[in-house]
Parts: C-alpha cells; sequence; structure tokens
C-alpha cells in the first residue's frame, strides 16, 4: 500500500525551516485548531476496527487501479544517498520493500547495488504488475532477476512464511529445518527464489534489511505496533530498517478539514485512504516498542515552491533508522 506522494528534493536532510517554528506557527493559528483537539469518537472508531484493515486494503486497490500508469510515482533515487547501506552492502543482501506500489523505490536500489535481491509486496495485485513491467522495462537481465515481487498485506496477515519460518523468527539463522507447505512451496516456484537453495531447506533466511518508505502511515494506527512487531520479525539480527513517512504539520495535514479526522493526526482522504502523521516521540514509541534500536530519528523540514501557483509548501516527513539487535 504504497502512499502517493510526489517526488520530494534529492537533498533529504535540508533544514530549511526549524519543525519547532512550525508547530509554535500552527498553534497559534486559530483556523488550525481543529488539528490539535484530541478525538472524542473514540468508541464509535473502536467498534470499526475489526473491518477497517480490508477496508483500508480495498480503498489502496483502488487507489492503484486509477494510478496504475505509473505518472503519478517518481523514482525515489534520493534514498541511495539518504540510507547509504544500501549501496554498501555485500553479496546477496537481502531487502524487504513493504508497501512497494509501482516500484518507485524498488527500481533505484536495484539500479544502485547489483549484490542486493529485492524482495517487494503490496496489498495490490494490479499494482505488483505494474512493478514486474516497470522494472522488466530496463534492459538489464540481472537487474529483473534479483526483484521477486508478491501479494501480502503485512498488517493484516503476516509475511509468509518462505520469508521467515516460525522456526527462523524465534531462533537464531543455523536453527532452520523443512517447514513449508504446499502452497509455499508452488509460490516459491512462483517467485523463481533461486537463492533458496543455497541458503536453506526452510525459508530464505529472513532479511538483511526492510524499508518502510510512506507505507506505515496508511496503516490504521491500531495496528501499527503489530505491523511493526511483524517486520522485527523477519528481519536478521543486526539488521537495519529504514523508515521515511508524513511528519506532524506537513502542509498535507493541514488541508484536511474537520470532519476528515478519524483519530488523533489520523485522517481520511475522500477515497477512503487514509495517512497519519507522525511526530518523532510516536515513531520511537512505536520502534523501540518492537523491540529495536535507535540508530537515526529525525525530522526532514524542507520548502518547497509550487511555481505554477507561485505557492511556498513546507514539507515534513521523518526519517528514520532502526537496528534489530543481535
Amino acid at each position: 500500500m504504497s502512499v502517493c506522494v510526489p517526488a520530494e528534493a534529492e537533498e533529504y536532510h535540508s533544514k530549511d525551516f526549524e519543525w519547532e517554528t512550525l508547530k509554535q506557527q500552527i498553534e497559534d493559528d486559530p483556523s488550525l485548531q481543529h488539528h490539535l483537539l484530541p478525538f472524542h469518537s473514540l468508541h464509535q472508531h473502536e467498534e470499526e476496527e475489526e473491518e477497517e484493515p480490508e477496508k483500508d486494503s480495498d480503498a489502496w486497490k483502488k487507489f492503484h487501479s486509477r494510478h496504475s500508469s505509473g505518472k503519478f510515482f517518481k523514482e525515489r533515487r534520493y534514498l541511495l544517498k539518504e540510507f547509504p547501506e544500501l549501496v554498501s552492502c555485500g553479496e546477496s543482501s537481502k531487502l524487504l520493500e513493504v508497501g512497494c506500489g509501482n516500484g518507485s523505490t524498488a527500481l533505484p536500489i536495484l539500479r544502485g547495488n547489483v549484490n542486493i535481491n529485492v524482495y517487494a509486496c503490496d496489498c495490490s495485485s494490479e499494482i505488483l504488475e505494474r512493478a514486474k513491467e516497470f522494472v522488466g522495462a530496463v534492459d538489464v537481465a540481472s537487474l529483473k532477476e534479483r526483484f521477486h515481487p508478491f501479494h501480502c498485506d503485512f498488517c493484516t496477515s503476516g509475511f509468509p512464511e518462505w520469508l521467515a519460518c516460525d522456526s527462523c523468527r524465534e531462533s537464531c539463522p543455523q536453527k532452520q529445518h523443512d517447514c513449508f507447505s504446499v502452497s509455499d512451496v508452488k509460490e516459491i516456484d512462483r517467485l523463481n527464489l533461486m537463492s533458496l537453495s543455497r541458503e536453506s531447506s526452510c525459508c530464505i533466511g529472513r532479511v538483511d534489511f526492510i524499508t518502510l518508505i510512506f507505507t506505515l502511515s496508511a496503516v490504521p494506527l491500531q495496528k501499527m505496533p503489530t505491523a511493526i512487531k511483524e517486520c522485527y520479525s523477519v528481519l536478521m539480527p543486526s539488521g537495519l530498517l529504514f523508515f521515511r513517512d508524513y511528519g506532524l504539520y506537513d502542509m498535507t495535514m493541514l488541508r484536511f478539514n474537520p470532519e476528515q479526522r478519524v483519530g488523533f493526526r489520523e485522517y481520511m482522504r475522500s477515497d477512503g485512504t487514509r495517512s497519519y502523521f507522525f511526530s518523532i516521540d510516536a515513531v520511537r514509541n512505536l520502534f523501540l516498542g518492537a523491540g529495536f534500536i535507535e540508530v537515526e530519528l529525525e525530522y526532514c523540514c524542507v520548502k518547497s515552491v509550487n511555481r505554477r501557483k507561485g505557492k511556498s509548501m513546507e514539507r515534513v516527513w521523518v526519517h528514520g533508522k532502526f537496528r534489530k539487535p543481535f
């Protein structure tokens, strides 16, 4: 469920303005006070919780269907600068991209490092087909061989057994054994995961890296802790998770009307897709609560200009890097 987000500037760590200054401006503006108020429909929100994951997945599937041409996204080349480990990692490194969309994150990573294998999942089968087309359009055979897309809604069903079996999730990488079901074997054959036989008879043995790029904000708030723990379980000890998502008081948050609030700092667009806006503390609590160690965590504050309208836009994103303890 890769979220719709325009192509950002390459200078990701730019500090065009101070987040605390923006925060004060928002708090002093009477017209924006509805963004600061507590959310009072908590009981109703809890009653709808059981149905929300399916509704959210359906909304994103419809979104991807409307924007399946790929023109809506642009390759996120800046990720190689912001997360240099993706470039310097060793041979046969494994990356899990959660919410891959049309491949705008996977493609620059595959281009930038011939040693990395990308396992990319999304809740939309249609957008996965687009991702395969975009990657396949690159006339580099080795690149296509290292791209393994698969259908998965990680916040509802979790990741498949072939990615990391129960034994591997609960123990050290050496303790692996045959544990595939017939459906798992068929899935592995379909993905043509040739590295499996070289690494383990059980599964691919977890991954070295995970990217959550504008994906977690699309997950219902109540499901976020479980979703992050699921990521933790398929990551190798000392592995890294790279995070980037909407930050608190981003311009897009301030555009939402009061009736579009579905939770505290959580909003629903007219097409049924949702978005949560993260504070540094919220991100820290979520990932440390799942067992991760914080490596990097900060706001990225960029002022961009809409040349057509001549308007200045203050964008806020959260950049994070977390490590799983060894």
